[in-house]
């Protein structure tokens, strides 16, 4: 008969194994690179605050790699003198990958599609920002608007 600690132990490798499998598993929405899980301990960030983040953007722009998304969130900003300060920021980015090849669809398929199996976003890297990050050029309200589209910030 074994142990506690061992009953205690066997369960904590299957919850990790069970974790573990379920961040890698395909139907999942969310895939991270082993580069966005390094940079994700590095920096103490959890799985559900970079979907946080991806979620509810406080800024979006254009990533610095090709394709990417780039968002950011403060980390506990308060209001001051009417304008809102933060000290910290959360920085994620990914790119959206298409579920299934969708080549010679038409436009009412692909929303169908969309909606029933939503785009994978890919996370390649996450990081914490010390101070009050410098705008660059974000992305159009246009284009933002169609890539939420299908909706592939849900889970």
């Amino acid at each position: 008969m074994p142990s506690p600690y061992q009953e205690f132990v066997r369960k904590a490798k299957e919850r990790f194994q069970a974790q573990q499998k379920q961040k890698s598993s395909p139907a999942s929405q969310f895939q991270f690179t082993a580069h966005a899980d390094y940079k994700m301990k590095q920096y103490g960030l959890s799985v559900q605050k970079v979907k946080g983040v991806i979620r509810r953007p406080q800024r979006t722009e254009v990533g610095i790699a090709p394709k990417t998304v780039a968002v950011m969130q403060p980390v506990s900003a308060k209001v001051v003198d009417g304008k809102e300060m933060w000290k910290q920021e959360i920085w994620v980015m990914y790119v959206v990958r298409e579920s299934v090849a969708a080549g010679g669809m038409r436009a009412a398929e692909k929303k169908m599609r969309n909606f029933l199996q939503p785009a994978r976003v890919r996370i390649i890297s996450a990081w914490r920002y010390p101070g009050v990050s410098p705008k660059r050029n974000p992305i159009p309200e246009e284009i933002w608007q169609e890539l939420t589209e299908g909706s592939i910030m849900e889970e």
